[in-house]
C-alpha cells in the first residue's frame, strides 16, 4: 500500500505495487511535487479579515507545495493565510493592495509580513517562524559600520542608519544661517530641533555656503544673462558638486560641469536642472563645499537667535528580508 512523505506529502510507491503506473506516480513526484517544493511560484488570493487556507495534498498539487508564495487580494486587520504544520520553508511576499497578512498554523500565532514586504519564513511543525533570525558576523554590525556622517541602530538583524549634524545656526523667517557645523551630514528634509525652534521644521535647500573656498578663479568669457555656463580664469580645485556664486549665479546654484579643455563649468540646482545666468557674469567666481557653514531655507517662518540645532533623518533602512530603503537627497558626505 502507498504512504506519503511526512512533510512535502510525495507517493511512497509499497514494494510490487502500481505495476504499469509507477512511472506515472514517479513522474508526479519528482516533475511536478518536488519542482514545486524547490523551485514553485504560485499566487495566491486573499481577503481582509478572513482565513485563506492553503494545502499539501498527499500526492497531488497543492498551493502550501510551492517555494514562494505571491499574495494578492486584499490584507488589513485579521487576514490569516493558514498553511499546513508539515515543516518547510516558505517565502512570502505580500503584493496585496494593502495591508499585513499572518502566515501561521491554525490555532497559532504565525507571524505578519507587512504590505509590500518579502519574508523567508518556516514552519517548524508547530506554527511559522523566522527562517533567520542572525547572520554570521552580523551580530555587531552596526557598531562596525557607525560612522561620523551617519549612526546606525539595531534591532536584530534590522538596520536603521540615520543622518544627525549639529550645528550653530540662527533662522530668520525661512532663512537659516549656519556658522558652524560640527561632525556630521546635511540632508534636506531633516527634522530640526533646538532651543526656539518650531517643532515639524525641516531643511529645504541650501541658498550659499561660506566654507572655505576650493576655488575663487576670475571670468574670462561668455556667461551672457540667460546663459548655463561660465569661461573661466582657471578650474584647477573646480569640482562637480560644489556651490558657485558670483554675479548673475542665483542663490542655490551648483556646478553641473567642468571641462578643462573649455575652461568652463556649467550650472544646475540641487536636483540637476539647469540654472541660467540672470546678469553679464563678471568679476571673481567662489566655488566651496555644500552642506556646512551658509544659508539655507528652512520649512516654517520663525524667528530662532543663535544657538545650538541638531537636524536629524533616516537616511536608509535594511533588514535581513531583503528590503532596503535609502534617501538620495545628500547635500554633503564630507564631514564637518
Amino acid at each position: 500500500m502507498s504512504t506519503y512523505s511526512t512533510n512535502l506529502a510525495l507517493t511512497l510507491i509499497g514494494t510490487g505495487e502500481e505495476a504499469g503506473t509507477w512511472g506515472t506516480t514517479t513522474n508526479t513526484n519528482l516533475g511536478t511535487l518536488l519542482e514545486q517544493a524547490i523551485s514553485g511560484y504560485v499566487t495566491q488570493a486573499v481577503s481582509t479579515g478572513t482565513d485563506t487556507t492553503i494545502t499539501i495534498p498527499n500526492g497531488s498539487t497543492g498551493v502550501a507545495r510551492n517555494m514562494y508564495i505571491e499574495l494578492t487580494g486584499t490584507g488589513g486587520a485579521n487576514t490569516n493565510l493558514i498553511v499546513p504544520a508539515n515543516k518547510k520553508l516558505y517565502y512570502i511576499y505580500n503584493n496585496t493592495s494593502s495591508g499585513q497578512v499572518t502566515v501561521k498554523v491554525s490555532g497559532q500565532t504565525g507571524i505578519s509580513v507587512p504590505n509590500g514586504k518579502r519574508y523567508s519564513l518556516v514552519s517548524n511543525g508547530t506554527d511559522i517562524v523566522p527562517a533567520i533570525n542572525d547572520i554570521v558576523g552580523f551580530t555587531t554590525v552596526a557598531t562596525g559600520l557607525a560612522t561620523t556622517n551617519f549612526t546606525v541602530s539595531q534591532s536584530g538583524t534590522d538596520l536603521t542608519f540615520v543622518s544627525t549634524l549639529t550645528c550653530t545656526a540662527s533662522i530668520a523667517s525661512t532663512t537659516m544661517t549656519v556658522t558652524a557645523a560640527t561632525v556630521g551630514q546635511l540632508i534636506y528634509g531633516q527634522a530640526l530641533s533646538g532651543s526656539g525652534v518650531t517643532g515639524g521644521t525641516t531643511l529645504a535647500a541650501q541658498l550659499t555656503s561660506t566654507e572655505t573656498a576650493a576655488a575663487t578663479p576670475a571670468y574670462s568669457s561668455g556667461g551672457a544673462a540667460g546663459e548655463s555656463s561660465i569661461v573661466l580664469s582657471s578650474v584647477s580645485n573646480v569640482a562637480v558638486g560644489q556651490m558657485i556664486s558670483g554675479t548673475g549665479v542665483p542663490a542655490g546654484t551648483y556646478v553641473g560641469g567642468v571641462s578643462s579643455t573649455e575652461v568652463a563649468v556649467s550650472l544646475v540646482d540641487r536636483t540637476g536642472a539647469v540654472v541660467t545666468l540672470t546678469t553679464q557674469a563678471s568679476g571673481t567666481y567662489t566655488f566651496a563645499a555644500p552642506g556646512g557653514k551658509g544659508t539655507y531655507t528652512v520649512s516654517t517662518s520663525q524667528t530662532v537667535s543663535s544657538t545650538t540645532i541638531t537636524m536629524t533623518k533616516t537616511i536608509a533602512s535594511l533588514s535581513v528580508t531583503g528590503q532596503f530603503t535609502a534617501n538620495s537627497d545628500i547635500v554633503s558626505t564630507g564631514t564637518r
